[in-house]
């Protein structure tokens, strides 16, 4: 396993995030031997982060992890979340204090690592002044971390790109999730005329210029990179795309790089891993067989060159063969 250094943090991060999310869902859907088998094999690989939230599973991720982080022998990183109420924006520093104190709760912790805001940044929810404004979410997080229930604070990079890229400008996160896979990498780069898709430009180089660690999420677009079998999860949370054209996007992808690196989640993860700016990317998994499919990748190492420049030509064509 290699290690990163999380943004201005400091901390030094293994690659690889196990996901405590609904989509891959393994801390939700599968048994407490899986859970544990697969969260302890992680530790042994080298993964020293783990990510959640309250709603993962209606809280049911957090409080898988309560127990079954007593059950290991090394204590890694964790980092959850507070997602705020857009029907009760007049209650901001409430809602994320409520929130926090459950989540310790149910993760049986006095504190976590990281905690994000989960909202995407849209002007009819979640604003910047909601964000930014006096007693505003960041005023909220900084507060949970000067009560040491935190050690950092972040937010979770989506909706208006402008917004976000204020938000990271604004110097007040330490962390930020970011939208990165190989159907949308528009938050590291220029994306060709021809490229149609949720535009996140800029957002990579605000976050650099910061010192704002960066988490890649959606890795692998709620599995349609994955694989072909859809599994009902695959909720798609950004504009100008459905399950329908991701499929589409992935198929391209697919057709051009074949299989000479890996398997197609692989070739996702080594693509994320390409990125040097990215800290790390947080990995869903739906079973044990997932988990070694990513380590092995992480072993492979980032993509090469030639398959980067191959993928040119499909983000030049709009993923149209």
């Amino acid at each position: 396993m290699r290690y990163r250094t999380f943004g201005r943090t400091r901390l030094r991060v293994s690659e690889l995030v196990f996901g405590g999310g609904w989509v891959g869902g393994v801390l939700i859907h599968q048994d407490d031997a899986t859970k544990l088998a697969t969260l302890r094999r992680a530790m042994e690989a080298g993964i020293n982060w783990v990510d959640t939230a309250p709603s993962y599973g209606k809280g049911q991720s957090e409080q898988a992890l309560g127990w079954l982080l007593k059950e290991l022998h090394t204590q890694p990183h964790l980092s959850t979340k507070v997602y705020l109420d857009p029907a009760r924006l007049d209650d901001i520093a409430g809602q994320v204090e409520r929130s926090m104190h459950e989540s310790l709760r149910r993760l049986g912790r006095d504190s976590v690592d990281v905690l994000l805001l989960h909202n995407p940044i849209e002007a009819d929810a979640v604003t910047i002044d909601h964000v930014l404004g006096t007693d505003g979410a960041a005023d909220a997080l900084d507060r949970m971390r000067d009560q040491g229930l935190t050690r950092f604070i972040g937010f979770t990079a989506l909706g208006d790109a402008a917004a976000c890229r204020r938000i990271v400008d604004s110097g007040r996160f330490d962390a930020a999730q970011v939208y990165y896979n190989v159907l949308n990498p528009s938050a590291a780069r220029a994306m060709p005329a021809q490229w149609s898709g949720h535009d996140f430009s800029g957002l990579i180089a605000a976050c650099k210029a910061q010192g704002t660690a960066m988490m890649a999420i959606r890795v692998f677009a709620a599995g349609v990179l994955a694989t072909d079998v859809r599994h009902g999860r695959e909720v798609v949370i950004t504009q100008a795309s459905d399950v329908t054209t991701e499929e589409r996007r992935a198929r391209a992808v697919i057709e051009a790089l074949g299989t000479r690196y890996g398997t197609r989640a692989q070739t996702a993860l080594r693509f994320v891993l390409a990125n040097p700016d990215i800290a790390c990317a947080v990995i869903g998994l739906a079973e044990p067989a997932h988990l070694e499919e990513a380590l092995a990748a992480e072993d492979l190492g980032p993509l090469p060159d030639a398959a980067m420049q191959t993928l040119e030509r499909v983000y030049a064509a709009d993923f149209e063969s």
